[in-house]
C-alpha cells in the first residue's frame, strides 16, 4: 500500500510539475519558471523529478538575501544553480550540478548573498553565456 501512494503521489507532482506562473528573461532567453515561495516549495523543489522541459526552470524567492546554499537530495536530473540579489544581478552560479544518487549529498553554496535562486537545466547558463552581474527580468 505505501508503495502505492508514493507512486501516486509522485503521479500527481508530475501531473502539476509545469503549471509555471510566471516568466523569466536571462540574456534574451525566456524560460517558463514554477516558483518556489514558501519554506515547503523550497525545500521540495524539483526532487522526485526525471525531466525538465527545455525553456523551463524553478525560481526560489526568499525574503532577505543571505548566503544561500543547495543540494540535489532526491533531484535526479543535472542542474544549474544561478543565484540572484534583491535587484536581480547574478551573483554566483553552480553549473552542471549532477544529480544526488548517495547520501551525504554535497551542497552547492552562493559566493554572495542571494535573494533569489533559480534553476534550470545542466547546460543551459553555459550555452548562454551568464556570467555574474547579468540581470533577471521576472514577468508575474
Amino acid at each position: 500500500m505505501t508503495r502505492f501512494v508514493f507512486a501516486l503521489a509522485c503521479a500527481i507532482v508530475a501531473s502539476i510539475a509545469w503549471a509555471a506562473d510566471t516568466t523569466v528573461t536571462l540574456k534574451g532567453h525566456k524560460f517558463d519558471v514554477e516558483q518556489a515561495n514558501d519554506p515547503a516549495s523550497q525545500q521540495r523543489g524539483l526532487m522526485f523529478r526525471d525531466s525538465m522541459p527545455d525553456n523551463h526552470g524553478m525560481l526560489f524567492n526568499f525574503n532577505d538575501d543571505q548566503p544561500r546554499s543547495f543540494w540535489m537530495k532526491n533531484c535526479r536530473m543535472p542542474l544549474d544553480i544561478l543565484y540572484f540579489d534583491q535587484n536581480y544581478k547574478l551573483v554566483s552560479m553552480q553549473q552542471r550540478v549532477p544529480a544526488c544518487r548517495s547520501d551525504p549529498c554535497p551542497a552547492y553554496p552562493s559566493e554572495g548573498p542571494a535573494r533569489y535562486v533559480l534553476e534550470l537545466n545542466a547546460g543551459v547558463a553555459d550555452k548562454l553565456g551568464v556570467k555574474p552581474g547579468d540581470a533577471l527580468t521576472v514577468a508575474h
